[in-house]
């Protein structure tokens, strides 16, 4: 049989519990032995085979990797392992990865309902549109009634919607055609600096790579490691090809003599303020408190800001659908009341 994959929300929520189980003081085989009691029969098979693995000697993230498991997490567990914050780093991981699950599924809850009276409201305006409003609108010309101003906005909907949609299938194709022949062949550093100037998403992105690289600094640098050597094994994690980059990169430069600060200020993928946080770090000599601090500043930060945008999406639908609907039906009961009152 085919192997169902784990889902991100099961996935963090197995890190959740290895973290839980190790803070209490078990051995992470104990510790999977014992998760696994409580899952179901493939799942179990699944993790005795990870058991397999690390008996071999194969690091934790190499076995999760064979399960199939987020980057990110894997991620997470490749510099826990390094550090020696173990199960601190597994239960900041995980809880991110469920925070990020749980705003995906509060976007297609809050987009369910907007999506479905859309559908309706859709075949309502075709059967409007093609067959009551000609109808009428012959009667009323007849009569010599002038179009009212509802009715043309049905027709210009009529007219420009399948514009925007053509536009919209004109723009996809673009988009495809630069990712496949441009976009991929550029650097992951290149990649994430385009990738933070998209409207909407840009800045929870910046959010999202200046948190995940603070944290990590700062659990790799309270396990008593320099900035170098932790530089060092962001550039050996070549699972994230993004941060490998990157910790390459800021390595090279700190030997030339540059300053941390004043190379994370060149980066636009992290948060103007980052650069300062680093600098005041350095100087009150306890970096690795103010990252962490900063780190959870931006968890708290990006979530307020997805849940402020997302807040703005279900009126501008409802707006939409809202004047589409008033028009439909004034587009028809208007004449009808001039028709009335000349009787």
């Amino acid at each position: 049989m085919k192997r169902r994959k784990w889902t991100v929300s099961e996935q963090a929520s197995f890190l959740r519990r290895i973290g839980e189980l190790l803070a209490r003081g078990y051995p992470i085989a104990a510790a999977i032995e014992s998760i696994a009691l409580h899952l179901p029969a493939n799942r179990k098979e699944e993790l005795y085979g990870c058991l397999t693995e690390l008996k071999k000697g194969s690091p934790f993230h190499d076995a999760l990797e064979g399960l199939g498991f987020n980057k990110d997490l894997i991620g997470y567990v490749y510099f826990a392992e390094q550090h020696g914050s173990f199960a601190e780093a597994l239960l900041e991981g995980s809880s991110l990865a469920l925070l990020k699950e749980k705003d995906v599924r509060k976007l297609i809850k809050l987009l369910q309902y907007p999506m479905l009276l859309i559908f309706i409201t859709g075949l309502l305006f075709v059967f409007v549109e093609n067959t009551l409003l000609p109808r009428f609108t012959t009667l009323f010309s007849t009569l010599g009634l002038e179009a009212n101003f509802f009715t043309k906005v049905i027709y210009a909907f009529d007219r420009y919607v399948p514009v925007f949609l053509e536009i919209m299938l004109v723009l996809l194709v673009i988009t495809a055609i630069y990712y496949l022949f441009f976009f991929k062949n550029f650097s992951a550093i290149k990649q994430r600096t385009l990738l933070i100037r998209l409207p909407i998403i840009g800045r929870i992105l910046k959010l999202l790579f200046t948190h995940y690289f603070s944290i990590q600094l700062s659990f790799l640098l309270s396990g008593g490691i320099s900035v170098s050597e932790a530089l060092k094994l962001f550039e050996k994690n070549e699972r994230q090809p993004f941060f490998s980059q990157l910790g390459q990169e800021i390595k090279l430069k700190l030997i030339s003599g540059e300053k941390l600060e004043t190379i994370l200020a060149a980066y636009a993928f992290f948060e103007k303020e980052f650069p300062m946080i680093v600098k005041h770090g350095q100087e009150n000599g306890k970096l690795e408190q103010e990252l962490l601090f900063f780190s959870r500043h931006c968890v708290s930060t990006m979530e307020d800001l997805v849940e402020n945008r997302l807040k703005a999406i279900q009126p501008i639908l409802y707006l939409f659908i809202g004047i589409l609907v008033v028009s439909m039906y004034l587009a028809i009961l208007l004449p009808m009341f001039h028709l009335l009152n000349g009787i």
